[in-house]
């Protein structure tokens, strides 16, 4: 890296810092944690794929599709779930959980069932969020070791203090908005990468001459992931639609994208939005790893510089190795825009549940001032814990997107069906949902320590139906007293037209994923 480069990195830096204090002066919570809920879709369907797709997907996926022992195009099997994900999300969870007009989604669980529930689901969402993202900053900031010649705590303060700078000063709208910048910069780069992996390849034709057709496979009918095998059909569209739906549903970082939004309908965009338009983003990262890792495998030069056991090295080294100073530049830019977007969001989402469970525990009354000035505090917290995490990860960082998915895929079943049983039924009582929730994931630590043989995604559905039966044969063959949510709102999909045609678009753009992916090896053999 030269001048020119350094260059570059430090105009996005202070375009950051520009933009966090363009964005302050919030007067409420809803303000800072909310944006007022005066935001449209365009930047909000940005925002919740730039903190899905660029936190490490720019370095990892490319990785796992061109150069992993066992990679290729299976990776887009992880997409599949996504437009039925949406559908459940955009009928069920989200419009409920927006007309009750909470800025905590777990706040829904206590006026549903008890503080109990809430804190319960609520603790676990804190830590396992602060340890994921603590892992993807460390994942990165390896990146930025290599790229920029720094040592791993200047690279981690270097992600970590301009994001906690920004995001404290904007609240959720310079989260938003700076999440819309950086999934634009993470798409740009990806183009570039591509444009300059096929130069070097002696362009498309040769490439397609080139390409290993061991990593043209996009999906696997015959594995069922029950015999050690994975990545098969059926848990990766079942499991998915559960871990998609619970993690846009029922994950603070990214409900509280939909609850920002100005408008129902804006909301429902947001997430059509997104059903539609990750693939093409996850489809374009796929396509950068089958050139580069391509590529790599036909330059020995380029080969010999990637460590066997981390293949993440591979969009690094070839950004050092291929491309020019300047747009080297821009893509270390882009390693960082999916660092601070991870880390954004988090900061922003752990201080409005951290804060929310403050005050309802210790019943203090809530003044608007008081309660931003304490919101920065907790978002302060969070963001330091999260960095002294990034600083120990260790070797979990490696395996950043498997392993983050992986842990997460003990709870996403367990919290997304806590969530349906509020909304869906009116007979499971606090108490009934409570034990349901325990035995959901107890369930899923069994599998996860004692059953191998399990494909991991198949957790997700184990999570899911052993909370389910659990807290409904509880609901019809036990009494106890009943709490219902004030002014409930049950989904509403025949009084909606536009619903009709969400379910028709998105169901039928499911079918379209399957015969893609079915087709790429005769696309491109």
């Amino acid at each position: 890296m030269d001048i020119l480069d350094f260059t570059v990195i430090a105009i996005y830096l202070v375009s950051l810092l520009i933009l966090g204090f363009c964005l302050r002066g919030q007067h409420s919570k809803e303000d800072y944690f909310l944006a007022g809920r005066s935001l449209n879709w365009e930047p909000l369907v940005l925002s919740i794929m730039a903190t899905q797709l660029s936190a490490v997907s720019f370095i990892s996926a490319p990785a796992f599709v061109g150069f992993r022992e066992g990679g290729g195009l299976i990776w887009l099997s992880y997409e599949l779930a996504v437009p039925l994900a949406m559908l459940l999300l955009i009928t069920t969870i989200l419009p409920t959980l927006y007309r009750s007009g909470v800025v905590s989604i777990y706040d829904y669980l206590e006026k549903r069932f008890s503080v109990s529930t809430r804190i319960g689901i609520s603790i676990v969402f804190q830590f396992s969020r602060a340890f994921a993202t603590g892992i993807m900053v460390y994942a990165l900031s390896i990146i930025l070791q290599g790229t920029m010649q720094i040592s791993s705590w200047q690279a981690v303060m270097l992600i970590g203090v301009i994001t906690l700078l920004y995001s404290l000063q904007g609240g959720m709208k310079a989260v938003v908005y700076g999440d819309a910048v950086q999934m634009v910069i993470i798409v740009m780069g990806t183009a570039i990468c591509i444009a300059f992996g096929l130069h070097a390849l002696g362009g498309w034709d040769s490439f397609l001459q080139l390409l290993p057709s061991e990593r043209v496979s996009a999906i696997n009918f015959s594995s069922l992931g029950l015999n050690g095998d994975s990545f098969g059909f059926l848990p990766m569209v079942l499991g998915g639609v559960i871990l998609y739906a619970s993690y846009y549903g029922c994950d603070q970082s990214e409900a509280q994208r939909a609850l920002s939004a100005k408008s129902e309908v804006d909301l429902k965009k947001m997430m059509l939005a997104n059903g539609i338009f990750r693939f093409p983003i996850t489809l374009l990262y796929c396509l950068a790893g089958l050139v580069i890792g391509t590529l790599a495998f036909n330059d020995p030069q380029l080969f010999a510089q990637i460590p066997k056991d981390n293949p993440d090295w591979l969009m690094p080294i070839f950004i050092l190795s291929y491309l020019p100073h300047g747009l080297i530049g821009l893509l270390v830019v882009a390693i960082l825009a999916a660092a601070m977007s991870s880390l954004s969001s988090a900061i922003n989402s752990l201080s409005a549940v951290s804060l929310e469970d403050y005050f309802k525990l210790t019943r203090r009354e809530k003044k608007e001032g008081h309660y931003l000035k304490s919101a920065k505090i907790a978002g302060f917290f969070w963001g330091v814990l999260i960095l002294i995490l990034s600083l120990n990860a260790g070797d979990i960082a490696p395996t950043v997107i498997e392993a983050v998915n992986k842990v997460g895929s003990v709870f996403f079943g367990p919290v997304l069906a806590v969530f349906l049983l509020g909304i869906l039924s009116k007979r499971v009582n606090s108490v009934q949902v409570n034990r349901a929730l325990i035995c959901g994931v107890a369930t899923n630590l069994i599998f996860a320590f004692f059953v191998s043989e399990v494909f991991w995604f198949w957790w997700n559905i184990t999570g899911f139906v052993s909370t389910v039966i659990p807290a409904l044969f509880q609901s019809f063959f036990f009494s106890g007293k009943k709490r219902e949510i004030p002014d409930i709102v049950q989904p509403e999909i025949r009084k909606l037209r536009s619903d009709k045609l969400v379910v028709t678009v998105l169901l039928g753009y499911f079918v379209l994923l399957v015969f893609i992916c079915y087709s790429l090896p005769a696309w491109l053999l």
